[in-house]
């Protein structure tokens, strides 16, 4: 199917209150990288109190615990929409405080334990070191096989059942500092730390959250037209095993 007349709908969950390091690049280079193909991108940020109508694509970045606290609440009221959204096919993107939430449960320190929605099968504790630094990781999910972004986070996720790493670090602490592993993802659900933002310099993934997206609307695998990506690359490649 060609890229012309196609349509998307992407849903921007809680920009107010996550939106650490510049999380907010990531609905940009998606809606970009569609509008430049001629994809029709439908757009909606959720806000508090707001309902969480279906779409095809959903992203949430990280906060601090505060945030996080007043988010929680807000997705545990849509928790049986996001699992029935989550099994028919739509595509997750969560980063840090939002991929934290996105587990069972994230446990503070000397604070309330924060419950998740359990769109993956994992968990999260604060720890007592924080991780800070650029990340290099090894994903079998797209080619380049590296992701590279920055981390900045005291919380130690682990991963169970079959909840999968979204890759293995080859340079920085990753999910947990110990086990190498760096994200996770389940179906169609993706979580990682790497911010800054994440999807700018690493726009083969961009693309595959895309075309998983647009294969959950239309019921077919759709390769999308290629871009030049050539500052992209550069600056991914520079970025590659770079120490703190």
């Amino acid at each position: 199917m060609a890229n012309k007349n196609l349509k998307i709908s992407i849903a921007h969950l809680y920009p107010k209150l996550l939106n650490l390091y510049g999380d907010v690049g990531n609905v940009i280079t998606l809606r970009k990288r569609c509008i430049w193909r001629g994809i029709d991108v439908e757009f909606e940020e959720i806000n508090l109190s707001d309902d969480i109508k279906e779409h095809d694509l959903y992203f949430i970045g990280g906060g601090q615990d505060k945030q996080q606290r007043d988010v929680a609440k807000e997705l545990l009221k849509n928790k049986n929409n996001l699992l029935t959204q989550r099994d028919e096919g739509a595509v997750f993107l969560a980063i840090c405080g939002g991929y934290q939430l996105f587990g069972h449960y994230y446990q503070p320190h000397n604070a309330e334990r924060l419950e998740g929605i359990s769109l993956l099968d994992a968990y999260t504790v604060a720890g007592n070191k924080r991780f800070i630094g650029n990340v290099t990781a090894q994903t079998s999910l797209v080619e380049p096989n590296t992701l590279v972004g920055f981390e900045n986070h005291s919380g130690l996720t682990y991963l169970k059942g079959d909840t999968k790493p979204l890759a293995y670090v080859l340079a920085g602490s990753g999910n947990n500092g110990k086990d190498k592993t760096e994200g996770a993802y389940y179906k169609n659900v993706f979580g990682t730390y790497l911010h800054g933002s994440f999807l700018p310099k690493n726009p083969a993934f961009a693309d595959f959250l895309i075309e998983l997206a647009l294969e959950k609307r239309y019921g077919e695998k759709i390769v999308l037209e290629k871009l030049d990506d050539a500052i992209e690359n550069i600056t991914h490649q520079n970025l590659t095993g770079k120490a703190y």
